[in-house]
């Protein structure tokens, strides 16, 4: 489907010392939810300028996911072209519900440490805890009208957040 640029163009790339940053602020806040018994996925809400931290959430329980509750968050307090120059970070990649709350929340570009892939290996197939789609957060993206932009696994970030999930999960199991 053919993609529609109604929204100013998105700033610059952070450098790899700026995603490394907010890649830790989620982790932060991912140790705290996992400390309070939520599951360990969190996202953080990035301004333009690629370095201020506007929201921050974990997961809330199984149907309230740390993006989509911050997405939501988002629209209520920002405009839709403020939002289109924004970048969501997260610990883990964004199920077909989180990215599909983005699109519409009009979040420019989400980034993401490890992949749902990765998730999928570290939970195992049949998780009940975590049943993972496979339903990469770019098909999603595809279907629509807007070219939000994708950046994930980060390489290296994506380790950190396995090695810092991999606890969690183990203790389910």
């Amino acid at each position: 489907m053919a993609t529609l640029n109604v929204f100013p163009k998105r700033p610059p790339h952070p450098t790899a010392a700026q995603s490394e940053t907010a890649i830790e602020a989620c982790l932060v806040i991912q140790r705290r939810g996992v400390e309070n018994g939520k599951q360990p996925f969190a996202a953080v809400l990035v301004a333009s300028d690629n370095e201020t931290i506007l929201l921050s959430h974990s997961n809330i329980d199984h149907v309230n996911h740390a993006e989509s509750c911050l997405a939501r968050l988002a629209a209520r307090h920002y405009s839709q072209a403020f939002l289109w120059q924004c970048t969501l970070y997260t610990t883990w990649e964004p199920c077909a519900m989180c990215t599909a709350t983005c699109y519409w929340a009009n979040i420019g570009r989400i980034m993401y440490a490890a992949s749902e892939e990765q998730l999928m290996q570290l939970t195992d197939r049949g998780n009940e805890e975590n049943m993972t789609l496979a339903l990469p957060c770019r098909k999603v993206i595809e279907c629509g009208q807007k070219d939000v932009e994708i950046l994930g696994p980060l390489t290296g970030l994506d380790q950190k957040v396995i090695r810092e999930s991999a606890e969690y999960w183990r203790k389910q199991t």
